[in-house]
This record gives structure tokens, sequence and C-alpha cells, in this order.
């Protein structure tokens, strides 16, 4: 039996910038997906994920490889769909096709942007190649793992799985047809209060959305986008040489020019707003928004306190730097 867990992810500086060819900035967190596997010898996989909001089945391996879930519900289908095919792909890279039982554990909400799928889909295929005696290289996990999004999703940015693989912080640069990805050095420990609220939009929509007032109103929103770009590259800097109050200045500055492009929600704005007010050096939302997460950079629990009674969820963080591992299942935090 094995257990690895993997890091999800939060963007400091840059997103929906990012589209257009400005940088971003990932900080990998340590907030975890686990995944444990157990062989067993009656070629069936047994998928246990209550953390995940997903009831426990049965599924079996098929002579053609294909492994087939033994339920009619479609939603859980779907939210499997990243299980699925880490397994598929972890299978073809082993060469053996081996069932197991595997227990899926998550201290992250899914779908709020924080990478839990891009951590389950690296948790699960490093899970069942441990499982079975073999290693693997962490470039070759993290191509795998981005194979699965891009499987499931139809396209993918290899981010995600990339903090989830290696964890510490990524300076994102899309450069034509690529991107290149630079580790960053922090200048001191980065302190940070994630709330969470449900998502009303989704990636897609709110990436079309702000392509449609780019391409109406350009000299109005491309200014925005460079702009947001200029602060990505300024908020390295601040990271680098530890100057906290600067990263906190450019988080609000961030924040409101995400939000003129329309992609905060009133309750993310209410979270924002209130963990400044709290005694937060910064705070904006991070990923696509619509709904999902923010972050607040600080550790004073006033700031989680502030955010609840807006209605958020909240989750303390900091800085994962190794990305994902197999653990001693005596580490397992109890997970509610």
């Amino acid at each position: 039996m094995v257990t690895v867990k993997a890091p999800g992810k939060v963007i400091l500086y840059g997103e929906h910038a990012v589209v257009y060819g400005e940088p971003a900035l990932a900080m990998a967190v340590n907030k975890y997906v686990y995944v444990t596997a157990k062989v067993r010898d009656d070629g069936k996989i047994g998928i246990n994920a209550m953390d995940l909001k997903l009831a426990g089945l049965s599924v079996t391996i098929l002579e053609n490889g294909d492994i087939v879930a033994r339920t009619d519900y479609g939603a859980v289908i779907s939210a499997l769909s990243y299980v699925k095919r880490a397994l598929e792909i972890a299978m073809e890279y082993v060469g053996k096709r081996v069932g197991v039982d595997l227990l899926i554990r998550s201290e992250m909400p899914v779908g709020a942007g924080l990478g839990t799928s891009a951590a389950v889909a690296v948790a699960t295929i490093l899970a069942y190649v441990k499982a079975l005696g073999y290693d693997i290289d962490k470039r070759e996990l993290a191509r795998l793992a981005w194979q699965v999004e891009k499987d499931v999703q139809g396209a993918a940015s290899p981010t995600d799985t990339t903090m989830a693989t290696f964890g510490g912080l990524i300076y994102i640069k899309p450069e034509g047809n690529s991107v290149i990805m630079e580790p960053v050095k922090p200048g001191t420990e980065i302190p940070l209060v994630i709330g969470y609220t449900p998502r009303v939009s989704t990636t897609k929509e709110l990436v079309a959305m702000v392509s449609r007032k780019l391409e109406s109103m350009r000299d109005v929103i491309e200014p925005i986008i460079k702009t947001i770009g200029v602060i990505t590259r300024r908020g390295r800097e601040a990271l680098e040489k530890g100057d906290l109050e600067l990263m906190g200045t450019l988080m609000n500055i961030n924040h409101g020019l995400l939000d003129s492009l329309g992609v905060s929600t009133r309750q993310l704005n209410e979270m924002v707003y209130a963990a400044r007010s709290a005694g937060a050096l910064g705070s904006k939302l991070t990923g696509a928004g619509g709904g999902g997460c923010m972050i607040a950079l600080s550790d004073k629990v006033d700031v989680e306190r502030a955010i609840e009674l807006i209605g958020g969820s909240v989750l303390s963080a900091r800085l994962d730097s190794e990305g994902a591992r197999v653990i001693d299942d005596k580490s397992l935090p109890t997970l509610k």
C-alpha cells in the first residue's frame, strides 16, 4: 500500500492576462489531494472518494484496456473522469493492468480554481506507479498528468499539473505556442488566507467574455491586460526581495483590474474588501473568477474571521516547495 500527496495552487498575479501573452505568477500551497493505492488480485478497481463528494463505486478493466464504472450516475462519472484517465495512462506507463483500491481525499474544494483536478491526476498516477513497485521521473509525471487534463478537458495549460508535481513558485511566460516556466525563489515566507465561495461561471465562459470585450473595446481592454502584465513582473521582483507590503499593494491593484474586466462577483469582492479591512496587506481573486477563490496576504486570524462572516469558507496556506511525493500513512491528516 502506498499513499502520495500532491499540492494545489493559487495564482498570485496575472490571471486572464496570461491568455494574451502576459506573464503570470503561481504558487503551490500546502493543501493537498491524498491518494492511497493498494494492489488487489481480482482485476478490479475500487474507488472511495468521499472527500470529493463522490460515491464509492467499483469499476472493471476490460480486455481492451478500457475502465468501465459500474454506475449510471452521470455526475459521478464526470467527476471521476480525471481518476479514470489517470489510471489508464498510469497503466500504459508501467505496461501492466493491475487492479487497485484507491482512497482519494482532498483538503481543497473541487472546481474552485485551486488546481484540484490536476492534483488528483498527478497523485493518482504516482500512487498507481509506486504501488506496483515502479519509479517515475517528475518531468514524466508532469507530462502524463498534463495529458490527462488535455484528454478530459479537450485543452489545458500545463501550469496546474506542473505546480502539483514540482511545487514551489513558478513564473509563467507564454511565448508563441509554448509556455516557459521559471522557478522563483521567495525572499520571505508568504502567508496566505484563501476564501472560497461557489462558482457561478466557468473558466471557459469567463475567458470568452474577456475576449469579446477585447474585440469590441480594444483601446480600453488592451491597456488593462498589459498593466496586469506589468503588475506580475513587479510582483515577482517584490516576491524575490521579500517585500510583502509591495506584494499586497500590487494584489489590490490586480484585483481592481480583474474586477473591471467583469470576472469578479459580489461575494468575491465582499471577501476581498473584508480581508483588507481586517488587516490583510493585500487581497484579490485567484483563478478565473466568477466565484471560486480569493487570496489575502495575511496570517491574521481576524482576516479569516472576516471572510467567514461574509459567508466564505476559509483555508490558511503556505508555500509547498516539494510537490508530489510519497508519504507515511501516519502523517495523513484527519480530513472532515
